[in-house]
């Protein structure tokens, strides 16, 4: 009877062996197949003996754990472990997941309406989505998620801190809040919404000033703005100056944001984007109809302005068409690229990074406004902001130096904290109402006008 047990634990080891062999095989035929041909031999041996330790690894816990383990679990353990290593950016997606990305480029899915990054091992807000029930909730760029529902988010990653915070329309979801200026976490119970995330929102200042907020690059963004631009042209002042609101913009389709700054540039190069194949090296570049000339544009900023927003700043900016300013921007200025896979999954890789036409490099830099203008908020130990360079992994830029490890803080339990009296609640919602940047837009583009009716005209005439 035990001659038989042991003959069985053999040959269950010789199955195990067989299948992380097979498994082995296929890593291995997959990593030289896109080796170049004058490292074939060196690489090849290099990925076969770390491919081993692998496979070896897997066998020896198919057959030696104390519960018999589920292969796909453990295949996809080690996957998103793998990815991990990478960059805050790269992740592994399920087919579940992979939808609800492709939902999310169309501006409509369940939620709380939230950007979020990891930093000190902590989930944290990049910037909450206007008009969504973070923002009516109060929440704030910095602000530390520390708990959802009862479960502590140290150490949890972006995609499942996201999974967590969505779902149905209509169903609550209870987070804790950690944030600088408050001595005590606080608890927030959101319900969650249907997110539809309006992308242009147009409005008619005076004196012929335009005013956009693009909140997110969207499938339809290009268009909207076009509609918008055309009722601001046909109004009775016409279209003498232009804002554009990129702030707590988180970014979105590149094709879009190529479009918006096409539509104000007439040649040249918009971005181009720079990786380690050929495939990876592309230049956008713009085209001479359809421009909208002839007005000044002031392009708005902020610590939440990141990926697609900062590349229709810095390609303005690069290009001298508007005058950029607000808060350096968030800097995320690397390419993801989806590659599906066989089963309905796929892998979101970084695959390049960003440049402005100049050459510069967004990633972990940012876009430098050419006028700082503070909202108030940002940049103090009250309102700390989230940048890329602060989050974890993240891809080092350009001459940037490597930054010691911050040792992840304490949690403490969260207590309640007393509602402030009615009029000084009060008093912080007038104080927040004020723009001071926004202000200092229209005060440029005025000015402007004034400059160029008593300057330029006068002398041409």
């Amino acid at each position: 009877m035990e001659k038989d047990k042991k003959q069985s634990e053999k040959d269950r080891g010789r199955k195990c062996a067989g299948t992380a062999a097979v498994i082995v095989i296929f890593l291995l035929g997959f990593i030289v197949g896109d080796l170049s041909t004058s490292n074939h031999s060196v690489q090849a041996t290099v990925a076969y003996s770390k491919l081993k330790i692998f496979g070896d690894v897997l066998s020896l816990i198919q057959s030696s754990y104390v519960e018999e383990v589920n292969l796909d679990n453990i295949v996809k353990g080690a996957i998103d472990g793998m990815v991990h290593s990478l960059d805050p950016h790269s992740s592994y997606l399920t087919p579940e997941m992979l939808k609800q990305v492709e939902v999310e480029t169309k501006g409509i899915f369940g939620g709380l309406g939230i950007e979020i990054g990891v930093k000190d091992g902590v989930p944290t807000i990049i910037a909450p989505i206007e008009d969504t029930p973070a923002a009516k909730a109060g929440l704030l760029s910095g602000d530390r998620i520390i708990r959802i529902e009862k479960e502590l988010t140290r150490n949890m990653t972006v995609m499942d801190a996201v999974k967590r915070l969505r779902g149905e329309p209509g169903t609550k979801v209870t987070i804790t809040v950690s944030r600088d200026s408050q001595p005590e976490p606080k608890v927030y119970t959101i319900t969650r919404e249907l997110i539809r995330i309006k992308s242009v929102k147009p409005k008619q200042m005076s004196d012929g000033i335009g005013y956009i907020r693009l909140t997110q690059f969207q499938q339809d963004s290009y268009h909207e703005m076009e509609r918008a631009l055309q009722e601001f042209k046909k109004s009775k002042e016409g279209l003498k100056g232009l804002i554009l609101d990129f702030r707590n913009n988180p970014g979105g389709l590149l094709d879009q944001a190529v479009r918006v700054a096409d539509a104000f540039v007439e040649s040249g190069i918009i971005v181009y984007t720079d990786g380690r194949i050929e495939a990876q090296k592309t230049k956008y570049i713009a085209h001479k109809d359809g421009t909208w000339t002839g007005f000044p544009i002031v392009v708005m900023v902020n610590a939440g302005s990141a990926s697609a927003s900062e590349i229709v700043a810095g390609a303005l900016q690069d290009h001298s068409r508007a005058i950029v300013i607000g808060q350096r921007t968030f800097g995320k200025g690397s390419v993801q690229t989806i590659l599906p896979m066989e089963d309905g999954s796929a892998l979101r890789l970084t695959t390049a990074r960003y440049y402005t036409p100049n050459g510069r490099s967004i990633q972990a830099k940012g876009i430098d406004p050419d006028i700082i203008v503070s909202d108030g908020r940002e940049e103090s130990a009250v309102f700390p902001t989230l940048r890329e360079a602060d989050i974890e992994r993240h891809l080092r830029g350009e001459n940037e130096e490597a930054v010691p490890e911050t040792p992840v803080p304490e949690v403490k339990e969260e207590k309640r904290k007393p509602k402030k009296p009615e009029a000084e609640a009060r008093k912080d919602d007038q104080k927040d109402q004020k723009d001071p940047q926004l202000d200092r837009a229209i005060e440029l583009l005025k000015g402007w006008e004034i400059f160029k009716t008593r300057f330029i005209d006068k002398k041409a005439s």
